[in-house]
């Protein structure tokens, strides 16, 4: 607190950042409890035969939010890796990553810093089939890079280590950027892995699309089963929501113990001020019945003893009200018995 009371720009700064990042948790827990709730809307539609008869009696041959899974197919030709033999895939995902270390001028240490330098990726257009030979129905997956959760599996990873010098080393520590050197990585969505799609599923001209939902709805295209899809939404909510909470908390708190400092101090410094009052009441009426001879030395009396002079100056405050024993008497931290500011140090009084 400042000595008016109010709160410091420090305690303003620390409320409103407060304040802010509830806000924005508030806003990402929102996001993330519509996208579960809309998650637990989606109708579920087995990848059957009597899929277009479901799709045709729906209004405009359209499910404008549905589940449905399936065996990646490859329409046409396939994409091969690059690294392994006999991986073939519809969605191909080539990665370089840097990796460094950089110095930070703040903590004075070494701290792990990636970025991605280059990266590809390669489709093919591709169905999703049911995992039975017999069925013969399919659904074709449309902008599959539009989606939010894209199964692809880790198929190469190898890092390559730099190689430096001793002069490049001392250069690097210098400029403080260590290089450590280059992952490469290449990610595929294999022909034959089950996908769950999430979408819009339209029937269109005897042929079943699924695609991007229109209503602002994600996308999803994921490994795992419906249910862990939905169970991991889930977990992102209430994770979001304790954060949520604990800061919505913690910003309640700080303004309670803001304000009641801020109560306590006005509550001090009017009980000083009636103190105070008091006080020139009462020397007031001391001076009144006293002698004429005996009002000058009320007037440089103690204000705790009565009977010594004055003979210390208060500083800062700059009030002149106790004598020496009186002052060495007060209860540490010493505070001026008229304001109760604290004393930072004390100035000898000489009467001539």
């Amino acid at each position: 607190m400042e000595s008016g009371g109010r709160p410091s720009l420090g305690q303003f700064i620390l409320l409103g950042a407060s304040s802010v990042v509830t806000a924005v948790l508030y806003s990402v827990y929102r996001q993330k409890a519509q996208v579960a709730q809309e998650l637990k809307g989606a109708k579920r539609i087995h990848l059957g035969e009597d899929l277009k008869s479901i799709l045709s009696e729906a209004p405009g041959k359209c499910v404008p939010y549905a589940v449905i899974e399936g065996a990646v197919r490859s329409v046409k030709e396939t994409l091969n890796s690059q690294f392994v033999e006999n991986c073939k895939g519809v969605i191909q995902r080539l990665t370089l990553q840097e990796h460094k270390m950089v110095w930070n001028r703040t903590t004075h240490l070494w701290n792990d810093c990636s970025k991605i330098i280059h990266q590809r990726t390669n489709t093919v257009p591709f169905d999703l089939v049911p995992h039975e030979d017999s069925v013969d129905m399919a659904v074709r997956v449309l902008k599959p890079l539009d989606s939010q959760d894209l199964g692809l599996e880790t198929v190469y990873e190898k890092f390559h280590p730099s190689i430096q010098s001793f002069t490049d080393v001392i250069g690097h520590y210098i400029s403080g950027e260590r290089p450590k050197g280059i992952q490469e990585t290449e990610e595929m969505l294999k022909v034959g892995a089950t996908l769950t799609g999430v979408g819009e599923l339209v029937l269109d001209n005897n042929s079943v699309r699924l695609q991007p939902p229109k209503q602002g709805m994600q996308y999803y295209l994921s490994s795992q089963d419906f249910d862990s899809l939905l169970q991991r939404q889930e977990s992102s909510v209430r994770l979001w929501k304790v954060l949520t909470l604990v800061f919505g908390f913690a910003t309640c708190a700080a303004l309670f113990f803001v304000l009641r400092k801020h109560y306590l101090q006005r509550q001090e410094r009017l009980r000083l001020r009636q103190m105070e009052k008091e006080f020139q009441e009462h020397e007031a009426q001391l001076l009144s019945r006293a002698k004429p001879e005996d009002r000058e030395s009320l007037k440089s009396a103690c204000v705790m003893c009565l009977s010594n002079f004055k003979s210390c100056v208060f500083l800062e405050c700059g009030h002149v009200c106790s004598c020496a024993e009186c002052y060495r008497a007060l209860p540490e931290p010493k505070k001026c018995p008229i304001c109760r500011q604290e004393i930072t140090r004390v100035i000898p009084l000489f009467n001539s």
